[in-house]
């Protein structure tokens, strides 16, 4: 027996050719299949709009000219700027709220997670419209009742156009969800208890150790976090428009009824900043883990 396994497995020094079922090829194609399904269901809509911009009508040729007019359009440096600046204060508010609390919530008050997690998930139950209505008619009663008084003061101070805080309050409550679940996966991960208790014993205070231990260590999730957070200010229509604010989408519906064009194409350029800056965040998380496990 072993003679002739040998025989037949040495005829030719060739091994025989391993068989592939008829199911693995199905699925392959399957596979593909789905991919290529899905691939047009988000390249299609995206096209779409590119089409539009980029195709000259009148002379039937292509074009980049809506592109170009993007930085010299009328209202563009003002409403995008302060669309930033909402963005970016909105970030440094919710981390300096929510990564304290999480860091507190995982090292000492661990029965306090089902609360905590309840409570960032309110502003997903409670519709943005409902907020909003309710934030006008605060700001729209305390005047009445406060004016002349430093409440009074504050309520129009809120309410500054150049940079209205009122917004930064309100985009700091709808980012909590979001921010809460990136930190939050990182903490699960991380050994904070560990590390933070070894920083204590050599002597560090509190602040220092979220400054030089937490952060460093929740870096991928605070960036995570960032990024939501000023995806989600800087595409937020309904809250600004109804309290009366011109915010960068409020700009885009504004110059879409005299320039469709210059319009979607601005709406085209963000989308793909946004998505330059998803893949950014991506390759800093591959980099921090390949830095890891070398």
């Amino acid at each position: 027996m072993t003679a002739l396994a040998e025989g037949v497995a040495g005829a030719g020094s060739v091994a025989p050719p391993t068989p592939v079922r008829a199911g693995r090829r199905r699925g392959g194609a399957w596979r593909i299949t789905v991919l290529v399904v899905v691939g047009l269901y988000f390249l299609i809509p995206l096209a779409a709009p590119i089409w539009f911009t980029v195709r000259d009508r009148g002379a039937g040729a292509f074009t980049g000219r809506y592109y170009a007019q993007i930085p010299g359009a009328a209202g563009f440096a003002e409403a995008f700027g302060r669309s930033l600046a909402l963005g970016l204060l909105t970030v440094v508010l919710v981390l300096a709220l929510m990564v304290p609390t999480i860091v507190l919530v995982e090292l000492r008050l661990p029965r306090l997670r089902t609360a905590v997690e309840l409570l960032t998930l309110a502003p997903l139950v409670v519709p943005p419209i409902a907020l909003v209505v309710g934030v006008r008619s605060v700001l729209s009663w305390a005047p009445d009742h406060f004016y002349g008084t430093p409440v009074g003061d504050a309520m129009f101070a809120l309410q500054e156009p150049a940079l209205p805080w009122i917004l930064v309050l309100v985009y700091v409550v709808l980012a909590l969800p979001f921010v809460y679940r990136a930190l939050d996966a990182g903490v699960r991960n991380a050994g904070l208890a560990t590390l933070t208790e070894a920083a204590r014993n050599l002597g560090a205070s509190w602040p220092r150790v979220l400054l030089t231990v937490v952060l460093p260590v929740l870096r991928t999730s605070v960036l995570n976090a960032s990024f939501l957070t000023l995806a989600l200010v800087l595409g937020e229509y309904t809250v600004a428009a109804i309290l009366g604010f011109q915010t960068f989408p409020t700009w885009i519906v504004q110059v879409g009824g005299s320039q469709p064009q210059l319009s979607v194409a601005v709406s085209v350029l963000s989308l793909v900043v946004t998505w330059a800056l998803l893949l950014l965040i991506s390759a800093l998380d591959r980099r921090r883990r390949n830095e890891e496990t070398s």
